[in-house]
This record gives C-alpha cells, structure tokens and sequence, in this order.
C-alpha cells in the first residue's frame, strides 16, 4: 500500500512487549497493509531510530509512529515529549497504541500533542478492526507530510 502522496508507509512500533509485537504485526498482515514496520523495543532506542543515530543511520524517517507508554529506559510519555519538541520530528503524527485507559494518560498524551490515543484490545479479532480503521485513516484519508 501507499499513502495519499504516493510513497510507501514506514511504520515505527516502539513496544516492549514481544507478544504485542506479534500481535500488531499479525493484525497489519491480517488487515493486508504493505507498510513496512520498523520495531524498536524501548525509548532510547526509539530516539536514536528517529534521530538516525548509532546503528540507526541510514533508516528512512517514519510516516506514524505507534507509540507505547509504559516502555524501558525511557518511558513513551517522554519520547512523545522530545518528538514534538523537535522541530524535525515533530510533524510525524504520532499514535498512542497502549492498555492504559487511565483518563491521566489519556491527558497527558494529548497535551504532549499525541495524534491520537488507541487502548489496545484484547483479542486479535478487535486488533485487527482497530488497525484497519487506523490504515484507512491515516493511509487511505490523510495526506501524510513528505
């Protein structure tokens, strides 16, 4: 698939968690959407991915970024924070993709300028509506900044 403006998507997942992994990646395949999905398992990581550094050099910078809260090293509420205080990042739109429903994250996300905030489900019927919505969306409806 390709977005509105013609190229195709590159995804960054910022997860922890293998099993949610799985999960997201199953749930795009079962949607049937060509992204490419890059996974980075903690906030540091996801910081060096989008700022190219270390053995991140040469990755294409991201369409979304699927974005996790509760992460190692470097919690997602800061790593939101540091993209959309980055005058080079901060046009990527950023999807909270957590299993908090915590009205407190849900305020927290928003005043950091999070894009949208998406609770996961729990079974990959509902992940895989979920993930569909989101493709039709932001790939099929937005035009993405190049």
């Amino acid at each position: 698939m390709k977005s509105t403006n013609g190229k195709t998507v590159q995804i960054l997942l910022v997860e922890d968690n293998p099993g949610d992994v799985l999960l997201t990646q199953e749930a795009f395949k079962s949607a049937k959407i060509g992204n490419i999905i890059h996974v980075v398992e903690d906030g540091e990581k996801a910081l060096d991915y989008l700022h190219k550094r270390s053995s991140y050099s040469a990755v294409d910078t991201p369409d979304l970024i699927f974005l996790d809260l509760n992460l190692p090293k470097k919690d997602g509420r800061e790593v939101l924070e540091e993209i959309k205080h980055d005058e080079n990042l901060r046009r990527i739109p950023v999807v909270i993709l957590t299993s908090s429903k915590a009205e407190k994250d849900v305020l927290v996300s928003y005043g950091l300028h999070a894009n949208c905030y998406v609770v996961k489900p729990l079974n990959l019927e509902s992940f895989i509506e979920i993930v569909a919505a989101i493709e039709a969306f932001w790939f099929s409806i937005v035009v993405l900044p190049q």
